[in-house]
């Protein structure tokens, strides 16, 4: 996930202060990934170095600044939008890592790791599932809340799904199917049937 490119976003539409950056990404993820203000002003002052983002003056009432985009800041946010999100740089997977270790590292349960993991990752669909019935997508704040569950929902599906291939490979490596009967020559076996 960009701060960066989501803060470009949001002062597309409109200039905002920090503060108010924060609460618009929060309101319209769901609060599913909740930011830092820090971490909001921070990004802001680099894309302020960056020639994307300029301060507009200050919001009277809250005496804070407030930020827009230049030029080139609307240019980059056109561009997000048009781009595809990079797949080739893979982020890091907790979980990926820790069964790759844990295959690894003698005397650790694999099988134990992959059920635990499993059954938090069931009790998270389950509570993801009973949101998304709670869901009114009417509204365009609803359907951004929306579409974000239903991108949880589906990834945690999709772990269970890798979870189960994970468990399937474990048991065909404890238990490898036996050898196969080497060829007997054409012949040999009447011969052999011969002397029983």
């Amino acid at each position: 996930m960009t701060i960066r490119q989501s803060i470009l976003a949001l002062l597309s539409e409109q200039p905002m202060y920090g503060a108010q950056l924060k609460a618009e990404f929060e309101t319209r993820t769901g609060s599913t990934w909740p930011l830092n203000v820090g971490q909001v002003y921070t990004t802001v002052a680099r894309l302020e170095r960056d020639g994307l983002v300029r301060s507009a003056g200050e919001a009277v009432e809250e005496q804070r600044i407030v930020y827009a985009l230049t030029d080139a800041g609307r240019h980059a946010a056109s561009r997000w939008w048009a781009d595809p999100v990079d797949r080739d740089s893979a982020p890091r997977s907790e979980l990926a890592i820790k069964l790759a270790l844990a295959v690894t590292v003698p005397g650790v349960d694999v099988t134990s790791v992959v059920q635990v993991q499993r059954r938090a990752t069931m009790r998270q669909l389950q509570d993801l599932t009973r949101l998304k019935r709670q869901q009114h997508p009417d509204d365009p704040a609803g359907l951004a809340w929306s579409l974000v569950l239903e991108s949880l929902v589906f990834a945690a599906e999709a772990e269970v799904r890798w979870l189960d291939h994970v468990e399937s490979s474990l048991v065909r490596r404890s238990h490898p199917r036996a050898e196969p009967a080497q060829d007997v020559p054409a012949g040999a076996t009447t011969e052999l049937q011969g002397q029983r």
